[in-house]
């Protein structure tokens, strides 16, 4: 007898979700979220059904339980956090995902998948011109990629000093000691301790008004060590946008025989643009580098790039190898030796579809936009008695703070500034401590924002800096 096999109706929960998306980019006004966390518990709590609902009705209830507690990263805006705006095309090629359901781990699983993943890699490696030979793993993000990063360092150093990890584990190698900005990233700060670093192995370098690494405090520190060494610089300063000297760090990694990796969650990106080039010149000396697609480059969530120059070190600190999992004659690419993952989502049809759609000039002149729109803003607030820029604006970043008066300190004044420029929905900012004092940080990432919105944006902070500081 012939087996019938019946397959869930998909046109309901996929045409309900599909009708919602449209308006909700198109329309969303209020970037905050209007839900207490109580009234959010309430709208998605309750006892589990003992019996299921349409997938129609339960995509409705996700909705109006979802969109009160949704935060409008993807405006044009949104200036509080570097996220990116997930380009449109990019989110169609996500959904796309989800209904083909592919496992991308190894290339048997999903050639489709595999061989989007390569071609997307290279394209990545050709826009961003670093080493062709280098290998690249598609990740959730630039903390999961500096993650991998490391992971290589940490081994490679150690297998140059005559210490295999695999073999014998971490308990009897030798220290490693890995050279950091004091103002880094937390997340690269969290890869160490992952990857079984505490904070003897970290030596923190000075840095300047603008957050760069002072090369000379790092000659002097690295000279003090001995034994196996990894460098940790930086392409975007997470205020200030700032650049390290890689010209420099990637000549003393040389003279000690140590790995230099660079955190380039969005820095790395203005490698796409001539006018921008110039920051990052020396970067393409380094062994590593991690970055986001979801942030410059728009793709949407979750997509990051581990990039390491050297292949082979890559795929023993990533390799995952058994029997079952072997490749065939003719088999292309498996995520599994550039990434610590087996089971994975197909991250690649998103990036790849991301990148045909934008091009290489879309990318550049997306990137000069967001740098010129910072530069028009900076220009413009500079204007304004009170306020002052603190960083010099060589890409997509402003910190501001404020003078004070009688209505607050300068840090008062900064939160009241957050508080009011929040007030009617239309844009998202928030404060961040740096250097003492509080500040307000301005990021321009989303591909929807132009001179236009900067233009209205500046009024906006007159108008509002009047009110709050009389």
């Amino acid at each position: 007898m012939k087996q019938i096999h019946s397959f869930p109706d998909l046109t309901g929960p996929l045409a309900t979700a599909s009708a919602y998306a449209n308006n909700y980019r198109c329309n969303k006004t209020n970037l905050h979220p209007t839900a207490t966390l109580a009234q959010l518990r309430n709208a998605f709590g309750g006892d589990l059904p003992a019996k299921g609902q349409a997938g129609e009705e339960v995509i409705a209830d996700l909705i109006r339980a979802a969109e009160p507690g949704l935060v409008g990263n993807t405006q044009p805006g949104f200036h509080a956090w570097v996220m990116g705006s997930s380009h449109p095309t990019g989110v169609a090629a996500d959904w796309l995902t989800s209904v083909w359901g592919q496992n991308a781990g190894i290339f048997q699983c999903s050639p489709a998948a595999a061989t989007a993943e390569e071609v997307a890699c290279g394209w990545v490696l050709d826009i961003l011109d670093l080493p062709r030979e280098a290998s690249v793993g598609i990740t959730t993000g630039a903390t999961m990629s500096g993650f991998i990063g490391l992971a290589a360092a940490r081994d490679e150093v150690l297998r140059r000093a005559g210490y295999d990890v695999a073999e014998t584990g971490l308990q009897y190698a030798p220290p490693v000691t890995v050279f950091v900005s004091e103002e880094t990233h937390v997340s690269n700060l969290a890869a160490l301790r992952y990857l079984g670093f505490g904070n003897q192995n970290v030596v923190e370098i000075g840095t300047d008004d603008q957050g760069r690494m002072m090369p000379e405090d790092m000659a002097h520190r690295m000279a003090q060590v001995g034994g196996p060494k990894i460098m940790i610089a930086t392409a975007g300063h997470i205020n200030s946008g700032a650049f390290d000297d890689f010209r420099a760090l990637a000549d003393l990694a040389d003279r000690h025989n140590a790995w230099l990796h660079v955190d380039a969650a969005f820095g790395l990106w203005a490698r796409a643009n001539v006018t921008t080039r110039s920051l990052t010149n020396g970067i393409d000396r380094a062994d590593s580098w991690s970055t986001d697609g979801h942030k410059w480059l728009q793709t949407p969530f979750d997509a990051g790039f581990a990039i390491v120059r050297d292949k082979d070190a890559h795929r023993r600190a990533m390799d995952i190898s058994a029997s079952y999992l072997s490749d065939a004659p003719g088999d292309g690419r498996n995520a599994t030796h550039y990434n610590p993952e087996l089971s994975r989502r197909a991250r690649g049809f998103a990036v790849w579809a991301t990148l045909k759609t934008l091009g290489r000039d879309g990318i550049a002149n997306m990137v000069r936009n967001h740098c010129d729109c910072a530069s028009l803003l900076a220009e413009k607030l500079n204007r304004i008695p009170g306020i002052t820029v603190l960083n010099d604006v060589v890409l997509n970043q402003l910190v501001l703070s404020f003078a004070p008066n009688r209505n607050g300190g300068a840090d008062d004044m900064a939160l009241k500034m957050e508080q009011a420029m929040n007030a009617d929905g239309r844009h998202f900012f928030r404060c961040a401590n740096w250097q003492g004092q509080r500040v307000l940080r301005v990021s321009i990432i989303s591909h929807e924002t132009g001179p236009q919105h900067i233009q209205l944006l500046a009024r906006k902070f007159q108008r509002i800096w009047a009110e709050v500081s009389h």
